[in-house]
């Protein structure tokens, strides 16, 4: 991978630090910025092969949500609403010198993409769209609103004792007996390597249980439906067509709402496509941005980031 950036971007809403990470190749200065924003829980593994794809041509930048991998709670522990979380790109497209990138997102990362398309328009060139919803996730978790009805509950016993649930999940989640029952409940085992998904594990044990929930029941009440029909900019939508975390006809439906909208359909995919069948994947991200011509437009205020600098949290 080309030289790494690190910094702490201040977020405007409440002043929360926000980590990011960049990786800059030769001639950063005519590169296109491409912004990873993962799913909730998550601290980056599901850009492995796509970030490996895309790291001789574009700059990359990644950023860890409020309490996710290195970025500290939020500071008010009510703001973490996805317009919280599309603030927070925004404040990070500041702090690492970026005018305009182009936006992919995984899982709930769609949302806050797509809300940040909203909110933010003069910041986004285009848009991809991996394994996620455009609204209202939770009624839809394995083709039920199962979870929507229990997440209150789950919260309510939670909020008892989160120092308790904590430890257990700390115990409990990163082993290689939550990897087997993975593989039986969501993902493709026989595609998806344990080294690809053990990272995921260990992200999540490390996020503190309350916001979660919290951030789980914001993502459930947003929706950017509305938004689809008057993109302007490209969009790709990525799905796997055995995704029961996020069912492939809810990504086809939001392919065929927005104008400009190329439909991947990954045959075998689950909610970690991108892992299960890099090449394919991968193909088709670099045909998009190709076919769109966002492989050549400079999109970089200052290139000369190749020095790591981290601030305070």
């Amino acid at each position: 991978m080309p030289p790494r950036t690190e910094g702490y971007a201040v977020a405007s809403s409440d002043g929360s630090s926000i980590y990011w990470e960049s990786w800059a190749p030769a001639g950063a200065a005519r590169a296109p910025t491409v912004v990873f924003s993962d799913g909730i829980g998550c601290d980056g593994y599901v850009w492995k092969y796509v970030r490996r794809a895309l790291a001789d041509r574009f700059r990359i930048v990644h950023w860890h949500y409020r309490g996710h991998g290195r970025s500290p709670p939020p500071r008010e522990r009510s703001r973490v609403a996805i317009a919280d979380l599309a603030d927070d790109l925004a404040a990070v497209l500041d702090d690492a010198g970026v005018d305009a990138a182009i936006l992919f997102g995984h899982s709930m990362g769609v949302q806050v993409s797509l809300e940040t398309a909203r909110r933010h328009p003069a910041r986004v060139r285009a848009l991809g769209l991996f394994c996620g919803a455009a609204e209202h996730p939770l009624r839809t978790f394995r083709g039920s609103a199962a979870l929507e009805r229990l997440l209150p509950r789950v919260r309510a016993l939670v909020g008892r004792a989160p120092r308790l649930v904590s430890r257990v999940s700390r115990a409990v989640v990163p082993t290689r007996l939550a990897y087997a029952l993975a593989r039986q409940m969501e993902v493709n085992g026989l595609l998806l390597e344990e080294r690809d998904f053990m990272p995921y594990l260990h992200g999540l044990s490390r996020v503190d249980p309350v916001l979660f929930l919290d951030m789980l029941a914001e993502a459930g009440k947003h929706s950017a439906v509305d938004l689809l029909p008057t993109l302007a900019v490209p969009l790709l939508v990525v799905a796997g067509s055995r995704d029961g975390f996020t069912p492939p006809e809810l990504s086809a439906a939001m392919a065929a709402a927005a104008p400009h909208a190329t439909l991947v359909m990954v045959d075998g995919g689950s909610h970690t496509a991108p892992l299960e069948r890099p090449d394919y994947v991968n193909d088709a991200v670099l045909a998009f941005l190709s076919r769109n011509a966002l492989d050549q437009a400079p999109t970089v205020r200052d290139a000369g980031l190749t020095v790591a600098r981290k601030s305070h949290p």
